[in-house]
């Protein structure tokens, strides 16, 4: 329990268990994540700019890869993190569902209400949403606030 009252869940290897509301807020406040996904039978993971929208991650892609995952409506992984080297202090989210393809009405709505672009040019950019179905996040705490197992 901190100073506020909040009691802090820790998993076997001392990491700080993040609840889902805070996964989603964590997830939202850093622009670059990584998609995990199957290509032509081997994992692949690509680095893309996002936006959280409610309870699902949007991104930008081009034609390839990732945007057959999600006419298909692969399952793939989702992860983000920020970490302070200096301090050894920081957190990782991992997001599991299902990709689809944003339909191009719902696409140009969502182009005006969210800050989404991609750092890379691309032709014909698709927005692609990936379904949040499960969340799990864990935080690397400061020593003095690990808990000691016994």
């Amino acid at each position: 329990m901190d100073t506020f009252g909040t009691v802090h869940q820790f998993d076997r290897s001392r990491l700080e268990i993040i609840g889902p509301a805070d996964c989603l807020r964590l997830l939202a406040s850093v622009p670059l994540g990584r998609l995990v996904y199957t290509d032509a039978g081997l994992p692949a993971v690509r680095l893309v700019n996002f936006v959280v929208d409610e309870d699902t991650i949007v991104f930008s892609t081009g034609q390839g890869d990732k945007f057959r995952a999600a006419e298909r409506g692969d399952v793939v992984a989702f992860e983000a993190d920020e970490v302070d080297g200096e301090r050894h202090i920081g957190w990782t989210v991992t997001a599991i569902g299902h990709l689809s393809v944003v339909t191009d009405d719902e696409a140009a709505a969502l182009r005006r209400t969210l800050a989404l672009h991609s750092w890379m040019p691309m032709e014909e950019p698709q927005l692609v949403r990936l379904g949040i179905e499960s969340l799990h996040g864990r935080r690397l705490v400061p020593w003095g606030r690990r808990p000691r197992f016994r």
